[in-house]
């Protein structure tokens, strides 16, 4: 799956909002050229929190775990939620921490729990190949529902 690939998924629904943050939109320089992916309010007005996201490089001194700045990389990030989270893993995100030692979060198309937010329920993969996109998917229909349901 491509950056692109993943945005047309998205974007074919009328709940989702698709930003690409640029300069002109009021996101930090950092997020610049980052996708976001937001549910849309009954009003058609996006949530404040995405589902997911679409992250091209490394965040200096926060989230450079994953290694994006060795080129051509891009990690799709997705909320799961405890459940669904504890399901692909095999373990609860609150038992995180204690497998971190565990974990590579520079590999490529293989799902990881998200350097930072994994705690929080969030999922990862860098470059998802073919083989990857049906659960890719899978969990970004389940995010965006819950996201839904979840409303705010």
């Amino acid at each position: 799956m491509t950056e692109d690939e993943i945005r047309r998924l998205l974007s074919g629904s009328p709940s989702v909002q698709v930003q690409v943050a640029t300069c002109g939109d009021g996101s930090p320089e950092m997020a610049w050229g980052d996708t976001f992916f937001f549910t849309r309010d009954e009003h058609g007005m996006a949530r404040k929190m995405p589902f997911a996201t679409i992250v091209t490089k490394d965040y200096r001194g926060f989230d450079m775990a994953s290694k994006l700045d060795r080129g051509g990389l891009f990690r799709l990030n997705i909320e799961l939620g405890r459940e669904a989270f504890t399901e692909l893993f095999g373990f609860a995100p609150r038992e995180l921490e204690k497998r971190r030692g565990d974990i590579d979060y520079a590999a490529l198309d293989i799902w990881f729990p998200h350097p930072i937010y994994g705690a929080q329920g969030w999922s990862s993969i860098i470059n998802p190949s073919s083989a990857s996109a049906e659960r890719a998917k899978a969990l970004l229909a389940l995010a965006r529902e819950r996201s839904l349901k979840r409303g705010g």
